[in-house]
C-alpha cells in the first residue's frame, strides 16, 4: 500500500525547469537580440521549458538621460522582436518573457514585459506600473505607468506573475499577483551601482535588492526569478557617471532560499528545476493568506498617513 502511494504521490508532483539569461549591452539591436536567443538556445538546450530576459535586452538602457530621439527605439506588439522570438518559442518549444520599450500610439510608450507561448504566439504581456524618476534612471520621461494591472498571465507551464525592475521593490506588486493565482513572480530588471558611490554603499544597495526579492518569495511561498544585465554603460552626457550593471540574477525557492545566482560581470545562463507542489507545502506550514488582516488594511490605499 504505501508502496502504491509513493508511485501516486510521485506522479502528482509537478516540476518546471526554468531559466534566465543574464548578459552585457551595447548600442546594435541585432547582436542584442542575438546574444538573448543564443541565451534562450542554451537554456533550452539544459531542458529549460520557461526562460526570463532581462529588462529592455534589445539595447542599451537609454533611460539614463531624457533625450526625444530614444523614443525611435520603441516598437509595437505585436512587432519584430515578438515576432522573432515568437518563433524562437515555436522552434523550441519553450516559453518566452521578454522585455521591450513598446510602441502603444503615437506619443504613448510603456516598459512592457510579453509572454511568449511554446506555440509562438503571445499569450498576454504586462506594462510596468512602477515608475521611477531618479539620477540615471529617468524613466517617467519615456514610460506611462502601466494598465494591465496585477494580473498573472496564463501559460501552458502555469500561471506566470510578471513584473518589471522598479515593481520589484513593492509588496503589494507581489502580493496582488500571488493573491490572484501566480504560481512564480518574474523580474525582467535593470539595476545597477553608481560609479560614485562607495564600495560599502554599492554592496548595501546590491544586498538590499537582493533581499526584498526574497522577501516576496517567502511572503507568498513562490518561487522568484529576477534577471539583470551586467556590463558598465557610459553615461551619455558628461553630467552622467554612466551605470555599472550588477547582474547577479537569481532564482529563488518560496522559503527565500537561493537555487542559483548568477555573478555581477559575466554572461551567464541560470536553469533550475523547480517544484511547483512546494507552493501548497508551504501555505500549510506558513499560512499568511489565512492570517492577513483585511479588514485592517484599508490604509494602504492611502499615500501616507497624516
Amino acid at each position: 500500500m504505501r508502496a502504491l502511494w509513493q508511485d501516486l504521490e510521485l506522479i502528482m508532483k509537478r516540476f518546471l525547469t526554468v531559466a534566465t539569461v543574464q548578459h552585457s549591452n551595447n548600442s546594435d539591436y541585432n547582436a542584442n537580440l542575438a546574444k538573448s536567443m543564443a541565451g534562450i538556445r542554451e537554456a533550452a538546450a539544459k531542458g529549460a521549458q520557461l526562460v526570463l530576459l532581462q529588462e529592455l535586452h534589445t539595447g542599451l538602457y537609454f533611460c539614463q538621460e531624457e533625450n526625444a530621439d530614444y523614443f525611435d527605439l520603441a516598437e509595437t506588439i505585436p512587432g519584430p522582436t515578438t515576432e522573432t522570438l515568437g518563433q524562437l518559442a515555436a522552434e523550441l518549444n519553450i516559453v518566452i518573457v521578454c522585455s521591450l520599450f513598446e510602441k502603444r500610439a503615437t506619443g504613448l510608450y510603456h516598459n512592457t514585459a510579453v509572454v511568449l507561448e511554446k506555440d509562438g504566439r503571445i499569450a498576454g504581456k504586462y506594462r510596468k506600473m512602477h515608475i521611477p524618476d531618479d539620477p540615471g534612471y529617468y524613466e517617467k520621461y519615456y514610460f506611462t505607468p502601466g494598465d494591465l494591472g496585477f494580473t498573472p498571465i496564463q501559460t501552458s507551464v502555469g500561471l506566470l506573475g510578471v513584473l518589471v525592475c522598479w515593481d520589484q521593490w513593492y509588496p503589494e506588486a507581489a502580493r496582488l499577483m500571488a493573491l490572484a493565482g501566480a504560481e512564480l513572480l518574474l523580474y525582467p530588471t535593470a539595476i545597477g551601482w553608481n560609479p560614485d558611490d562607495t564600495p560599502e554603499e554599492q554592496a548595501r544597495q546590491r544586498d538590499a535588492w537582493i533581499t526584498i526579492q526574497r522577501a516576496h518569495a517567502i511572503a507568498n511561498n513562490l518561487p522568484v526569478l529576477s534577471c539583470n544585465r551586467v556590463g558598465f554603460e557610459t553615461a551619455p552626457t558628461a553630467q552622467g557617471s554612466g551605470s555599472q550593471f550588477w547582474g547577479s540574477s537569481m532564482i529563488c525557492g518560496g522559503q527565500g532560499e537561493f537555487l542559483a545566482q548568477a555573478d555581477t560581470q559575466q554572461d551567464q545562463v541560470l536553469v533550475v528545476e523547480l517544484d511547483m507542489n512546494r507552493t501548497e507545502t508551504l501555505r500549510r506550514w506558513w499560512p499568511y493568506f489565512r492570517d492577513r488582516r483585511i479588514d485592517a488594511y484599508t490604509e494602504l490605499n492611502k499615500r501616507y498617513r497624516d
